[in-house]
């Protein structure tokens, strides 16, 4: 009697066991529950085989971001050959699994004489930049602009998305999502983030800074991955290894907060300036720009990790 007592005790307080280990599980943060492979040590863009070597200068090469497809590199760059400051240029490939072949620059009206820079391509063949260029209806600083590209007459005009979404403070990194019947525009707004609902007429709504996001430092650049679950952009606050670093965040779903971020690591940051972050569609891939970078200014540096984290 006193054997089967202590077995039947033994087996209530595993099975006690178990169904804690279940909560456990259940209640993990959605950093835990997300977070897959982790990022292989990033290499100079340029050093992948076949890639041409003017993908990198000893200019300034940066804000470097995968177009859906894949199959194009935008960059901003302030590289000879331009109309004047920085302008965006275009690498292009074959196929995805193809080295990038030189970057060509982006004609009028996307580049102009002012500086023009974070290009962020989206489906449907439409360009998210900003630009310096002083036009009626500009905000002050740099703004976020729109055009949208056809095969047969080239590049819109580009739109100014207005002063709810611009300010006087001057914007950067625009980042583009739709996910769960939702659409919206992430960007940095002076030091911090903000976001931007898309409204039903296309338009973008007033926005708003992402607060658990921002610290009293530099909290620049976002980008989101097609899932609106992670997010990388790059700050300066206490705790980075040297100038701006990346930081990761997470959330189960976009109606949820993000995360409090946590810096990329030493596969990604580095005693220099890492800055810009942006993800392949799939989520597999993630540009930066380092500051100095081998050849002297902002290089261009990829990270791969095996299957997206969070979208």
């Amino acid at each position: 009697m006193l054997q089967r007592m202590v077995m039947k005790t033994a087996r209530s307080r595993l099975a006690l066991a178990a169904i804690v280990a279940l909560v456990i599980v259940i209640l993990a943060s959605p950093v835990t529950a997300m977070q897959s492979s982790a990022w292989e040590l990033a290499i100079n863009a340029e050093s992948l085989p076949g890639t041409s070597s003017e993908l990198n200068t000893a200019s300034n090469d940066g804000c470097p971001i995968e177009s859906p497809d894949g199959l194009s590199l935008f960059m901003a760059t302030n590289r000879p050959g331009g109309f004047g400051g920085i302008d965006i240029w275009v690498a292009s490939r074959t196929s995805t699994d193809a080295p990038f072949g030189a970057p060509v620059r982006l004609g009028e009206p996307i580049n102009s004489g002012a500086d023009d820079f974070c290009p962020t391509p989206v489906p449907g063949k439409g360009l998210f930049f900003v630009s310096s260029r002083l036009i009626a209806g500009a905000c002050g600083g740099a703004d976020v602009y729109f055009a949208r590209e056809n095969p047969a007459t080239g590049w819109t005009d580009p739109v100014n998305l207005g002063c709810g979404v611009n300010s006087a403070d001057g914007e950067a990194g625009p980042s583009y999502f739709e996910a769960d019947g939702q659409a919206w525009l992430y960007l940095s707004r002076g030091p911090d983030i903000y976001a931007s609902p898309q409204l039903a007429d296309g338009s973008f709504g007033p926005a708003v800074a992402v607060t658990e996001l921002n610290t009293a430092a530099g909290d620049f650049r976002p980008n989101v991955t097609k899932a609106g679950t992670e997010i990388v952009f790059d700050s300066n606050r206490s705790g980075t290894l040297g100038g701006q670093d990346l930081y990761f965040a997470f959330r189960a779903s976009v109606n949820d907060p993000w995360s409090t971020p946590v810096n990329a690591g030493p596969n990604l940051n580095t005693t220099a300036s890492e800055s810009r972050g942006s993800f392949s569609r799939d989520g597999i891939r993630l540009y930066f720009g380092r500051t100095p970078g081998p050849e002297g200014g902002t290089d261009i540096f990829v990270s791969t990790r095996a299957k997206e984290s969070g979208g």
